[in-house]
């Protein structure tokens, strides 16, 4: 089942039990899926892969303002931010160990022959590609510059 079919079911589910948070999620994710596939040259339908990166980008925008609200003392918004990207993290893939990102950082190193920090946009690029749904960019850019750098 594809994230688009899964989604879709899960919110006949939440409205059927009428849960307002996991709706709310459920329908920005929709939303977000809609207009990836209405772009100019989609192919009609959203692979996993392009849904994951869709997933991510909400996570993380969830989990931002949900920050920006405790720093304010609105407790209130920051709890409804928090439940949605608990939602949205449902439908993410597991994240990586530090330990399995670095062993899968250095297999790209060794691939590319990467040898210095010169080299580090040819690694980014690959690891980006390879790593992306299941490792954050900025842990992954640490972990590259910290090896080519040694």
């Amino acid at each position: 089942m594809s994230i688009t079919e899964r989604i879709n079911e899960d919110i006949k589910s939440a409205m059927k039990a009428r849960e307002k948070d996991k709706l709310a999620a459920l329908r920005d994710i929709k939303s977000k899926l809609l207009l990836e596939l209405t772009k100019e040259g989609s192919s009609g339908e959203v692979d996993d892969a392009a849904g994951v990166k869709i997933l991510n980008k909400l996570h993380k925008q969830r989990t931002e303002a949900a920050e920006i609200y405790k720093q304010q003392d609105r407790e209130d918004l920051y709890n409804e931010e928090m439940a949605q990207a608990e939602v949205i993290s449902e439908y993410l893939p597991e994240k990586l160990s530090e330990e399995e990102l670095r062993a899968k950082v250095s297999e790209i190193i060794e691939k590319t022959g990467a040898s210095s920090m010169a080299d580090m946009g040819k690694v980014m690029g690959i690891a980006s590609k390879e790593l992306g749904g299941v490792a954050d960019g900025k842990a992954i850019s640490d972990i590259v510059k910290e090896k080519l750098s040694s």
